[in-house]
């Protein structure tokens, strides 16, 4: 959109958050490929709080079917190897001195479709949460003109660009979800 209306930037902020928030549940979704996203939703209980996992270690994938935590604190070696034993990813961490091992297992296809599935089902709740607020939006354009605030060609004009930014990131939640389920098919 070239030029936006100001008033409509708090929904276009809102669609932006739930944009992120779809990424990051993505990202957590296991590919078959090594990721360190895959590490980021495991917390770890350090030094009287959770930690995200890049808060206590370098989280990084030497090669395709293994990630390793380089663990800064040795003490925490062995709290971080059990989180990611039990985080439910179906991990076995393997702990070389201050260096945790987390191979990748292959995906069966199975799961492979058990993944795409789910890819599929946070892309509708994102664009759910995107018509959410375009409807917001569209209550807030609609209420400008019943005060009178704006006229009948304005509300037209702020209602399209309500639908444009509302297209525009739909089709952004697609394009992510392709890319996902590529990811997913193809190792």
């Amino acid at each position: 959109m070239s030029s936006m209306d100001a008033r409509l930037e708090p929904y276009k902020r809102k669609m932006e958050s739930s944009l992120e928030v779809y990424a990051k549940e993505l990202a957590g979704i296991r590919a078959g490929r090594a990721d360190p996203a895959l590490l980021e939703p495991i917390k770890i209980e350090a030094y009287g709080s959770l930690l995200p996992m890049n808060q206590v270690g370098t989280v990084s994938a030497p090669d395709p079917r293994m990630l390793t935590v380089n663990v800064w604190d040795k003490d925490l070696v062995k709290v971080v190897e059990k989180a990611l034993r039990d985080c439910g990813a179906n991990l076995n961490p393997v702990i070389d001195g201050q260096l945790v091992k987390v191979p990748i297992p292959p995906l069966s296809s199975e799961r492979r479709q058990e993944l795409s599935k789910l890819a599929g089902k946070y892309s509708e709740d994102a664009k759910v949460a995107i018509r959410n607020i375009r409807r917001d939006a569209m209550d807030f354009v609609k209420a400008l003109e019943k005060n009178d605030e704006i006229g009948e060609d304005e509300m037209k004009r702020l209602s399209d660009g309500v639908q444009e930014l509302t297209n525009g990131f739909s089709k952004k939640v697609e394009v992510m979800l392709q890319s996902k389920q590529q990811d997913i098919t193809q190792i």
